[in-house]
């Protein structure tokens, strides 16, 4: 994969970010996207040697449109500065992916459930309420810290959610409406050889923390 395509592909985008540009140059975006898809399928088959539990997901239905939502958004530019795909992905939704972020202002690899519906994080609760010891334990892993940073989504609840006390051991999690993490890439870094090793490596890391919230989910 030419990360460096992509890169100037995205900075040139940003710098002309219209339909009559993208026209233009759509040559390129389809040499950069399925570019990127073809690498999205080498990890996919990566990561499945490493989780008994991965479900495969094609590169082509991994991927993110570029196109920005201008429907519920109408004052974002016509198209994203990134490309985004979430890998592991399974048909009822109930499991959070595994979400590879590369764009020219951030990048990152991401996972767990960003603001979920309140059925599953009704469910989340009821498992740190059941069993929040074996969630901070991940949490509070060395190599976990070292790795991740929690997503906060400037939502967390003030006093404790219904049905709970507001002196309950792990009452920082419960009021928690997003439960995720994300871990920071350099450009550096993903132009490397090595790089889709280190997303096998990153996503092993975080398996722990996506296993405890996709049971909590589905069981």
């Amino acid at each position: 994969m030419n990360f460096r395509k992509m890169f100037e592909f995205l900075r040139d985008l940003q710098k002309n970010n219209n339909k009559e540009w993208m026209d233009q140059n759509r040559y390129r975006y389809h040499e950069v996207r399925d570019d990127y898809i073809t690498w999205l399928n080498e990890l996919d088959q990566k990561l499945m040697q490493v989780d008994d539990n991965y479900i495969s997901t094609d590169g082509r239905k991994a991927l993110n449109r570029i196109n920005n939502n201008l429907l519920y958004h109408p004052n974002k530019p016509i198209y994203k500065d990134h490309f985004g795909a979430g890998l592991d992905l399974n048909a009822s939704g109930k499991q959070g992916d595994f979400y590879i972020h590369i764009g020219v202002n951030e990048s990152f690899l991401a996972g767990g459930y960003w603001k979920p519906k309140k059925e599953l994080l009704d469910s989340i609760r009821d498992a740190i309420d059941y069993n929040g010891d074996e969630f901070k334990k991940v949490l509070n892993k060395k190599s976990f810290k070292d790795t991740f940073d929690l997503i906060d989504d400037g939502e967390s609840l003030k006093t404790a959610p219904k049905g709970f006390s507001q002196d309950h051991e792990h009452i920082d999690l419960l009021r928690k409406k997003t439960h995720a993490v994300s871990h920071s890439l350099t450009q550096k870094e993903i132009m490397q050889a090595d790089f889709i090793d280190h997303c096998v490596h990153v996503y092993k890391e975080m398996m722990p923390f996506r296993d405890y919230l996709n049971k909590a989910v589905t069981v």
